[in-house]
């Protein structure tokens, strides 16, 4: 499956009939080998971070929020902001009607989500309660930013993708300081556990969804909208769309780098913790993917917006969970490191999903692994 004939976009939802053969000759060396490059940005991340005396102390001295840094902002920028000139504002109206997408999202993210971590947390680490805080807020914090990505890479719906982030964004400003009290405070009193509490402002969640969210969409928006008004639709997917696409996983591997690269002397020097901490994320990973996706095909959704409901059931919003836990617990803390052990798992992990959901999109679905789809 070619990164190209998702993220740049194909002029027409006809699909499109292509031998194996013929489809591997027209995939570029980075589309081949993604899974590769994405596994070299994390270790060259970590190996910057690890030996290069002050490389950490300089990417994080500009930052444009609150334990988030400049860099990680630009990389992000390029990595939304394709996609979400890709989506088709016009065509929202068939998401926001579709009410099994919608209540079944909702109900996923911020019902499920967050008790299947808290589970987890408790269960995995009842012994260190910093880690556990931390992915406690890591899985409150419910996914804006790479979602996008996974999405189009696993041919999901596009612009359901889009409500979906949307509606996360303010879910997240309306509830995020009320379930962090209720997951850290109330329910651990309620069941006799003892567990620190998480006081986080609702205006810092509102500026990261503003700052990561915002800027992307707006952007986003006004060049479909421009450029549609002055050289047509035709042009806009056929000539601009191919051009900017790739710019999108650049800014994903950009992003990887400076994430590992931030914490490279954090996650190498706490081997045996980073171990810790990643067993409830990959449990939490496999079980709210593989149950999103299970469930999209039992209420009769199609491929593109069951496998739109998995990722976006699985992702989390680690920009957020990391600001949130610097800005309460310190950039030293444990909570802090359970923030950033989530996209060491997350990326790699949910690469691997692309391919179970390609694979399932074959098998569940019907849909042959040598057709291309644009609307995916």
């Amino acid at each position: 499956m070619s990164t190209h004939t998702v993220l740049g976009e194909q002029p027409t939802h006809a699909v499109q009939p292509v031998g194996g053969t013929a489809l591997i000759r027209r995939l570029s060396v980075l589309d081949r080998f993604l899974p590769v490059w994405i596994l070299v940005a994390m270790g060259a991340g970590l190996a910057l971070g690890r030996q290069i005396h002050g490389f950490s102390h300089a990417l994080d001295s500009a930052q444009v929020t609150t334990g988030v840094s400049a860099p990680i902002f630009v990389g992000l920028l390029a990595m939304m902001y394709p996609v979400l000139a890709k989506v088709r504002y016009g065509h929202l109206d068939s998401v926001r009607s579709d009410k099994r997408l919608l209540v079944t999202s909702l109900v996923l993210n911020w019902v499920v989500g967050p008790a299947v971590m808290f589970g987890l947390a408790w269960a995995l680490l009842p012994d260190q309660p910093a880690y556990r805080t931390g992915l406690i807020v890591v899985g409150l914090a419910r996914c804006i930013a790479m979602v996008l990505i996974w999405n189009d890479l696993a041919c999901g719906d596009r612009e359901a993708a889009a409500v979906l982030v949307a509606l996360n964004s303010v879910f997240q400003i309306l509830a995020f300081a009320g379930l962090g009290w209720f997951y850290l405070v109330e329910l651990p009193h309620l069941l006799g556990l003892h567990s620190s509490g998480l006081h986080v402002s609702v205006g810092l969640i509102a500026e990261s969804v503003a700052i990561f969210l915002g800027i992307p969409l707006v952007a986003g928006f006004l060049t479909r909208a421009i450029g549609e008004r002055t050289k047509g639709r035709t042009w806009y997917e056929e000539r601009l769309l191919p051009r900017i696409g790739p710019v999108a996983l650049y800014g994903l591997l950009f992003t990887i780098v400076v994430l590992f690269g931030l914490q490279g002397r954090e996650i190498t020097g706490h081997p045996l913790d980073v171990v810790r901490i990643a067993a409830p994320l990959l449990c939490y990973f496999a079980i709210m993917w593989t149950g999103a996706f299970a469930l999209g095909k039992a209420i009769g959704l199609p491929y593109e917006r069951t496998t739109t409901v998995a990722f976006t059931a699985a992702g989390n919003n680690f920009e957020l969970a990391i600001a949130v836990a610097i800005g309460t617990f310190g950039a030293t803390s444990g909570e802090a490191l359970a923030g950033v052990v989530g996209p060491l798992i997350e990326v790699p992990v949910l690469v691997a999903l692309v391919y179970v959901s390609l694979w399932a999109r074959r098998r569940f679905f019907g849909i042959d692994a040598s057709t291309t789809t644009e609307g995916a």
